[in-house]
């Protein structure tokens, strides 16, 4: 049979916090102080879960419409060739499809606006970037051997067409200019819309078939390739061995969108810090309530005392005691956090302006990490704030307190 055994102070800390809640001014305290730690835990994991949905969402749709990595490069055919071929010479690498790019300007009856053109062979591009998901309506299949083009969702609603509409593309200047110096012009239909919930993607981005593309930019290059791995995780890794062997540009999706990245999680530093805060401020409340147990039991800490009880076991039942009520707050703000989180997402009531958010509903993603850290801080922070009353309460002289108290 195991015997559970319980320290003198954990047992005199818990016979005060029970003695604590049948006073109301007492029950008061201690629920003001346990409330203040249940909030500020909450309010932490659940603004963190927001935050890592943020990061993963945008993660998401990024790699949706971007390759792994991309080689930026003006080349021919034979040096596509070459390329090619050293990178089917990595085992990572599952698929490469070629592109070409450029700025132009679409006219539409009534509007007219500059966006991002760039051409595809959709047949290789699908193995590289999921962009069948992103089609709205229409078929990428549609863009093939024909002057077709598929626009963003909000490019559709800013030039005001649909599909079956005519739109004309225009160059804005450099090679695509025809030897009168006139811009050249070219009519193309809109055959689909994309939607990937990246709001500067769908205004600024529109798909034409590849070969439609280098004639439009009366060119025979392509801009570059865009390489799909095996592994995301090794994007680094692979990109650095590719510097190695091909002379171009290559650059990562984590690269290509570094400063939205660096800011997401600057972001997300930033209000754990403020939000810490809160606990810190409710701390003050515990700080407050042990003051006012050390005043109410100074008789009885002052008979233990005598009794031969050391400074080290009266600062212990104080430490045990904002503990317990750290511990409580921070339980409490965990499974409060934690159920927030999970009716947000799933319910999606919180609507979000696109253009600002590039989302439009607002993402979760529980972290046991965040959790786990969070409940780390709020202990840390609890402790500390216990350190001053419970160094107090065994500074007390057991001679004056029995004989005042």
């Amino acid at each position: 049979m195991r015997i559970f055994y319980m320290s003198v102070e954990l047992f005199i800390a818990t016979k005060y916090l029970k003695g604590r809640v049948k006073n109301l001014f007492g029950l008061l305290t201690t629920v003001i102080a346990v409330a203040g730690v249940t909030l500020g835990v909450a309010a932490l994991i659940v603004t963190l879960a927001v935050m890592s949905g943020f990061h993963e969402d945008i993660r998401t749709k990024i790699l949706g419409l971007n390759p792994h990595i991309t080689i930026f490069g003006n080349l021919d055919e034979s040096e596509q060739d070459n390329v090619t071929k050293s990178l089917s010479s990595i085992k990572e690498i599952t698929s490469v499809a070629p592109f070409v790019y450029g700025q132009v300007i679409l006219k539409s009856k009534s509007y007219a606006t500059g966006v991002l053109l760039k051409g595809i062979d959709f047949t290789r591009e699908k193995n590289v970037v999921p962009i069948e998901k992103i089609l709205a309506r229409g078929r990428w299949e549609n863009l093939t051997g024909r002057k077709n083009i598929i626009l963003g969702k909000e490019l559709s609603r800013n030039l005001a067409v649909d599909i079956g509409d005519d739109i004309i593309m225009v160059s804005p200047g450099g090679e695509q200019f025809l030897p009168s110096g006139i811009p050249k012009m070219d009519k193309f239909t809109v055959t689909g819309i994309f939607d990937s919930g990246m709001y500067e993607y769908d205004e600024n981005l529109a798909y034409v078939d590849i070969d439609n593309g280098k004639r439009f930019f009366n060119t025979g290059r392509i801009s570059g390739l865009g390489v799909k791995l095996k592994n995301i995780d090794s994007a680094v890794k692979i990109s650095g061995a590719l510097k190695k062997i091909i002379l171009a540009r290559v650059i990562t999706w984590e690269e290509l969108n570094k400063n939205l990245f660096a800011a997401l999680k600057l972001e997300k530093t930033m209000m754990f810090l403020l939000l810490t805060l809160i606990i810190l401020v409710a701390c003050f409340n515990i700080i407050s309530n042990l003051v006012l147990l050390t005043a109410e039991k100074a008789k009885e800490i002052g008979i233990l005392t005598a009794l031969g009880m050391k400074a080290v076991n009266i600062r212990r039942i104080f430490l045990y005691e904002g503990l317990m009520i750290g511990w409580i707050g921070t339980m409490l703000g965990t499974v409060l956090g934690v159920v927030l989180s999970l009716v947000v997402k799933k319910y999606q009531f919180v609507r979000l302006p696109a253009d600002i958010y590039y989302i439009e509903t607002l993402p979760v993603k529980l972290s046991a990490g965040d959790i786990v850290a969070v409940v780390l801080v709020a202990m840390v922070i609890t402790l500390l704030a216990t350190i001053y009353p419970a160094h107090r309460a065994s500074k007390l002289n057991p001679v004056e307190v029995i004989r005042y108290g």
